[in-house]
């Protein structure tokens, strides 16, 4: 496994090796603070790449006024521990410096898809991700993208993304890791105090009533899909809800009772404390 800093420098050993190898590119964007999500990401790019680039960059421009970018955890030994052992070929760390070496006079804005959701509590966040994520792949220039589905709006918007901009990368959306008691794995997991960490298994449990209410009740509203989540989630003292939603999916609009969608999404995201956890449902639905 190589590591390596600068753009020039990831740009050539990616052009020697497709000089060399008639294989694909798989990428495998991420903040770093890797954990077993991470991993299986770089596990699905491995099985289906001749070369698997992981980047670890923490992108200021997708943190708001007040967010964690400082904090943001960081452990890079860690992360190059992870990426080799989980088959990870060139890592890519770039400073911010390298990639903003100038203010940002050019952002790639994504409309509709990013009106809800963490879209509209976190203004500008997407813009900052659809930047940094279009510059990402002109500079690795992947035939695939592997990104978890815990960020389901984040997938339906670089998939916007690449299909206006005519991006011939095909984006794979892989399955949410839990930890054994369901919580989704996130790297602000670890601002968890314990009593937060009990208390967030709410959002997990949450999601389970969602399929066992639609098992049985065929014809359903998004409003009845957003108070069962709400009314479990206020069961916990420490949980301060952001927003539910039930919402069709990839579209991200809302669905009327006997209208509703194949597939829909019923997204959350509640704070503990000054901790925002994010998770999420995506069901295909029987019309």
């Amino acid at each position: 496994m190589q590591v390596v800093h600068s753009i020039a420098d990831l740009r050539s050993r990616i052009k020697d090796y497709r000089r060399k190898h008639d294989q694909s590119v798989g990428f495998v964007p991420t903040m770093g603070y890797l954990h077993e999500g991470h991993v299986s990401l770089l596990r699905k790019a491995r099985a289906q790449s001749g070369l698997v680039v992981l980047s670890i960059f923490v992108n200021p421009l997708q943190f708001g006024p007040g967010e964690d970018f400082e904090r943001y955890p960081r452990n890079t030994e860690k992360d190059l521990q992870l990426a080799e052992a989980a088959g990870a070929d060139l890592v890519f760390m770039p400073t911010v410096a390298e990639m903003y070496p100038t203010p940002t006079r050019t952002t790639v804005s994504v409309t509709g898809l990013t009106s809800r959701l963490c879209g509209a509590s976190r203004p500008g966040h997407f813009d900052g991700v659809a930047t940094v994520v279009s510059k990402l792949f002109h500079i690795v220039q992947p035939d695939q993208a592997f990104f978890g589905l815990k960020d389901a709006q984040q997938i339906a918007v670089i998939e916007q993304m690449v299909q206006d901009l005519n991006l011939d990368i095909e984006i794979v959306p892989c399955p949410t890791l839990r930890e054994a008691d369901g919580l989704a794995m996130s790297s602000r997991n670890v601002y968890l105090s314990e009593q937060e960490r009990k208390q967030a298994l709410v959002l997990s449990q949450s999601l389970d009533k969602v399929k066992e209410f639609i098992q049985s009740h065929p014809s359903f509203s998004s409003e009845e899909l957003v108070q069962l989540v709400s009314s479990h989630i206020a069961s916990a003292p420490l949980a301060t809800i952001d927003y539910v939603e039930a919402l069709g999916y990839p579209t991200l609009e809302p669905f009327e009772i006997g209208h509703h969608p194949t597939s829909i999404i019923v997204a959350l995201a509640v704070k503990f404390g000054k901790t925002r956890l994010i998770d999420n449902l995506i069901l295909q639905v029987r019309k």
